[in-house]
């Protein structure tokens, strides 16, 4: 991403920090600047998974309520208690719901939503998406959404760089979807190269630059 702003989140490996909020306190807006803010997190099948925890860490740090579901394929990569124990919150694995009556969950997890990321946005998830395939709990909620969206693309070099993924993803934006462009560096392939998920202080920026276009719904 072309804007270099310093980024609000500390570089340090492995912590994400934010000005500390006393417990039991509101937080200020200086404390919080999404306050109020309602975000989904698409989380795909992909290494960069691990990156996604400190990005929802942070987004939660920052105020915002966060709503996690991830595909079967995430599940191996990161489990669904860690982002529960980062936001607080139930974590959406299953279109299928447990409860005993009919509860279109993809249509209720994104109605409060004023922004869907997904993160790793993954080769595959991006051609569902682009083709209108909805066979999961996220592709299907990404569907029913009426909020923006915005993608981390994930992927090995060869991957990224076809010529297919690469119309998919110019097919996305045309429609409207935010796309953070991935970056260049080491790979879970164990070579160095584009297809690298953009840093979570990049996509950070990002989303809160969509989210502060408008007051959260809550407030509308």
């Amino acid at each position: 991403m072309a804007n270099k702003t310093p980024s609000p989140i500390a570089p340090h490996p492995g912590r994400v920090d934010a000005p500390p909020v006393a417990l039991g306190a509101a937080a200020s807006r200086e404390d919080a600047p999404l306050r109020g803010y309602e975000v989904v997190v698409g989380v795909c099948g992909g290494i960069a998974a691990y990156k996604t925890a400190y990005l929802v860490s942070a987004l939660v740090q920052r105020g915002c309520g966060v709503t996690v579901a991830m595909t079967d394929a995430a599940q191996k990569f990161i489990t669904p208690l860690t982002f529960q124990a980062l936001t607080a919150r139930q974590v959406f694995t299953t279109l299928w719901s447990e409860a005993n009556y009919h509860d279109p969950q993809h249509l209720r997890l994104t109605e409060a939503a004023d922004l869907f990321i997904v993160a790793p946005a993954t080769s595959n998830m991006l051609g569902k998406i682009a083709h209108g395939i909805a066979d999961d709990l996220v592709s299907t909620m990404i569907m029913s959404a009426d909020c923006p969206i915005l993608l981390a693309p994930a992927a090995n070099t060869r991957m990224w760089e076809n010529p297919i993924v690469q119309e998919n993803a110019a097919a996305l934006m045309k429609h409207g979807y935010h796309i953070i462009q991935p970056g260049s560096g080491w790979l879970a392939c164990r070579t160095v190269g584009a297809g690298r998920m953009a840093e979570p202080d990049e996509i950070l920026l990002e989303a809160a630059t969509i989210l502060q276009r408008k007051a959260p719904r809550s407030r509308r």
